[in-house]
């Protein structure tokens, strides 16, 4: 099952509504919704899935608002993949995934590895690795592990870094950046 949404808006309109976001950040507010503040009113998410073959390129908040359900078809989106749930993501995580990509200045929608994550499914993926955290934030809905084909995770990384809004994992050999709307922190070469 796809889920492809789109709006009429003008690419210019979108990246005009975006463009106060690159210089927004307040080194010492810690979440993503300060962040945001000002950074226009419109907020996208774009993003695809290698595991389900999914598309979701959504308008997720316009004028101060979040979309209700705009954020239902986000959630289903991230849900764990392996067992269908799903559970309400975080929008501060979400946010921050928004900004993170505006600063790349890329049409490169993200590639999904995992968002939301079962307490069953953490458990058997730290069975096999022991970078997988026993309380991971992705069981909370608030994390996210992304990829763009055309940046590095360095790059992916300094973008999500530079919004001090959560924690930033740099996971080279894997090729993925993780997001999450945790404590400011970096991890990761």
């Amino acid at each position: 099952m796809s889920h492809i949404t789109t709006s009429g808006l003008t690419r210019r309109a979108l990246l005009g509504a975006f463009a106060a976001t690159a210089v927004v950040a307040a080194p010492t507010y810690s979440k993503a919704a300060g962040f945001l503040r000002g950074g226009g009113d419109i907020r996208r998410i774009r993003m695809y899935s290698g595991r389900t073959g999914e598309r979701i390129d959504m308008i997720y908040w316009i004028d101060g608002k979040y979309i209700k359900d705009a954020v239902k078809e986000v959630n289903h989106f991230m849900r764990d993949w392996r067992n269908d749930k799903v559970k309400s993501m975080d929008l501060r995580t979400i946010d921050i995934m928004a900004a993170s990509h505006n600063l790349l200045n890329v049409n490169e929608p993200y590639m999904l590895l995992s968002g939301y994550r079962s307490p069953e499914t953490n458990a058997m993926l730290r069975r096999r690795s022991r970078g997988v955290a026993k309380n991971s934030l992705h069981m909370k809905g608030q994390a996210a592990d992304l990829r763009l084909a055309s940046r590095s995770v360095s790059q992916v990384a300094k973008a999500a870094i530079s919004c001090r809004a959560g924690g930033v994992g740099k996971y080279y050999r894997s090729n993925f950046v993780h997001m999450d709307c945790g404590d400011v922190r970096s991890w990761g070469g």
